[in-house]
Parts: structure tokens; sequence; C-alpha cells
């Protein structure tokens, strides 16, 4: 596995995949911080686009990411990581709102089990998944971080 970190506005960011496509996008500040494996190899060319893209987004030039992802997780959480790859730039969705598009319409708190689980923040936007009652609620690396990408998009958008 390749990886490579990269600054951002919100710190340093991990960027770790394979051949077969980006798997983590991870916040090394964040709650969620995962330790580099000593097999790991550092290696900055394989992620330039992704850090190109990464930086155009964190600018306000790019709204949407094109990039070969390969998340390692369950059937449902992979349905779920679709779903949120479907919110449009800027807006957001309740977790039930994903429960139901995914087909799964009572399981609302399995969505949030497997946003919290996306291995890769940012470009999967699980940021943009809000409680019910419109509130920010959950997110693995801290709400601080959540608040900034939503306010990033929105301000971005006027």
């Amino acid at each position: 596995m390749y990886y490579e970190i990269i600054e951002s506005p919100i710190g340093p960011i991990l960027l770790a995949g394979d051949e077969k496509g980006l798997k983590h996008l991870n916040f090394l500040k964040g709650k969620k911080r995962i330790k580099i494996p000593a097999d790991w190899i550092e290696n900055k060319e394989f992620f330039s686009e992704a850090a190109r893209q990464l930086e155009a987004y964190f600018s306000g030039g790019l709204e949407s990411f094109d990039l070969k992802l390969a998340p390692e997780g369950t059937d449902f959480q992979k349905s779920v990581w679709k779903a949120l790859c479907e919110i449009p730039y800027g807006e957001t969705q309740t977790y039930k709102e994903i429960a139901v598009l995914i087909g799964k319409q009572k399981a609302y708190r399995a969505v949030g089990l497997a946003n919290n689980w996306n291995p890769i923040a940012i470009i999967i936007p699980c940021h943009r998944v809000i409680g019910s009652d419109g509130k920010l609620t959950g997110y693995a690396s801290g709400l601080a971080i959540k608040e900034f990408l939503l306010k990033l998009e929105e301000n971005n958008l006027k």
C-alpha cells in the first residue's frame, strides 16, 4: 500500500491506496486517525492527481472529484458510500433520506454507522449528511471538521 501526507486548511491528511484505487483519506488531527503501518511505502507521485484535486476543492475550484476509489467495507457500507457520492456539492441529506435512497427505509442508524466507517472522507462526502432535525451530528473526525467542510462548500456556491 502506498501513502502520502498532504497539508490542508484543516491539517495534515493521509492518503493511502494501491493500483486498485484510493482506499483511505484520513485526517491526522481528527478523532479517528489511523497509524501508518510499517509496510506502507511513501509515494507522492502516486497521489499527485488526488493531491491536485483536493487542493482545488479547498480553494473552491472543484465541486466533484474524479478519482479511482477502492474503499473496503461490507456491501451495505459500499451502498451507503455510493449514495453519499450522489449528494450534490453544497447540499445535505439526512441519514433517513440516505436509508430511503438505498432501499432500506428503517436502516438510518445503520447508515450512520456506515458513515462513521467511511474510509475516504471528503471525496466520499459523509460530511454532507445531517440529522433529521437539520443539526450537525456525528462525524468521525469531529464536528469542527464537518462544519468547516460544509461552510467551505456553502461559501463557494455564493
